[in-house]
C-alpha cells in the first residue's frame, strides 16, 4: 500500500468481530477495532465519515442480505468485510455455500469503494481452534484468492499474537480492549498510514494458572457463556436477532453517517453525531 495515503469515509461490514464485542465501554456499549480505526483516520481527515453496520451472530447469507447492498450505496473511500467465520464454527457448515456468499459480497463491495478490506482473523490459541483450523483455513485461502481477484487489501491476523489466550475474553469468542486495539493498529497499517504501535508485539510470559483455578474459569465459561450459546443453536435463535448496525436504521433498511462533533478541528475525536 502506499504510505501516507488519505481517505475521507468508512464502512464496517461483519458480524460481532467488527461490531466490536468485547471492548466494552463504561455505558456498557462497545467500541472495538473498527471504531478505533474511524477515530484514527478521522484525526488526519477533516469532515471524516463513518458507519459501522456490523450486528454479532450474523452469519455471511444474512451479512449478504442485510448489510452488503447497503455498504455498497455508501459509496465509502473505504469497505471493510470480514465474514464466514461463525458459519465455520457451526457444527454443520456447508464451506461451498459460504465461499459463493463470500464471492457474492465481495463482487458487490469491491466496486462500490476505493479501497476493500479483506480479514484472515485471528482464532483463540485452544481445542476450538485446533477443531475447526481445516475450515478456517480453507476460508482464509479464499480471501487471498478474493483479494487477488478484486484488489483488495487483506488484513493477516491468523496465527499472530492474537491467538494468545489472554488476548480473548472471558467468552473465549471475543477480543479483549487489547486485542482490538491491536487489530485497528493492523487495520491502519494495512491502509498504508504512518505505524503508529508494532501491534505484533509478543506479550510478556505468563504463569500458568493452577488446576483450581483452571477449572473455576472453565465453570464460569460454561455457565455464563458456553450453555447460553449451545441454547440459541438449538432453538434457532442467534445473538444478534432484532438487533441493527450502530449506523444502520432498521426502519427503512439505510445505513447513516456518523461524523466527528467538530469536523472543523481533526484532533482526537471526542464525541460522533449523525450526518
Amino acid at each position: 500500500m502506499q504510505m501516507n495515503a488519505t481517505y475521507t469515509s468508512l464502512v464496517a461490514v461483519g458480524d460481532s468481530f467488527t461490531e466490536g464485542m468485547s471492548d466494552r465501554l463504561p455505558d456498557g456499549s462497545y467500541r472495538g477495532w473498527a471504531d478505533l480505526v474511524a477515530a484514527k483516520m478521522a484525526r488526519v481527515e477533516p469532515g471524516f465519515r463513518y458507519a459501522n453496520l456490523a450486528v454479532r451472530g450474523k452469519l455471511i447469507g444474512q451479512i449478504v442480505d442485510e448489510q452488503v447492498d447497503v455498504a455498497a450505496a455508501m459509496n465509502a473511500d473505504v469497505i471493510t468485510l470480514v465474514g464466514g467465520l461463525n458459519d465455520t464454527l457451526r457444527p454443520k457448515c456447508d464451506m461451498g455455500r459460504v465461499r459463493a456468499l463470500l464471492g457474492e459480497a465481495v463482487e458487490k463491495l469491491a466496486p462500490s469503494c476505493k479501497q476493500l478490506v479483506l480479514m484472515r482473523s485471528p482464532g483463540r490459541e485452544g481445542p476450538v481452534q485446533a477443531r475447526f483450523r481445516p475450515r478456517m483455513e480453507e476460508l482464509f485461502s479464499y480471501v487471498d484468492e478474493l483479494a487477488a481477484k478484486h484488489g483488495a487489501v487483506v488484513v493477516d491476523l491468523y496465527d499472530t499474537v492474537l491467538g494468545d489466550q489472554r488476548m480473548w475474553d472471558v467468552d473465549r469468542l471475543h477480543l479483549t480492549d487489547e486485542g482490538h486495539r491491536r487489530v485497528s493498529e493492523a487495520v491502519w497499517e494495512t491502509l498504508g498510514y504512518e505505524p503508529e504501535d508494532d501491534w505484533r508485539a509478543a506479550l510478556p510470559p505468563s504463569v500458568r494458572p493452577g488446576w483450581t483455578a483452571r477449572r473455576a474459569a472453565d465453570a464460569r465459561f460454561a455457565r455464563e457463556h458456553l450453555g447460553p450459546w449451545i441454547g440459541r443453536r438449538l432453538t434457532g435463535r442467534s445473538s444478534g436477532d432484532g438487533r441493527s448496525g450502530a449506523q444502520f436504521d432498521a426502519a427503512t433498511g439505510q445505513g447513516f453517517w456518523i461524523t466527528p462533533a467538530d469536523d472543523a478541528d481533526p484532533g482526537p475525536v471526542t464525541g460522533w453525531r449523525r450526518a
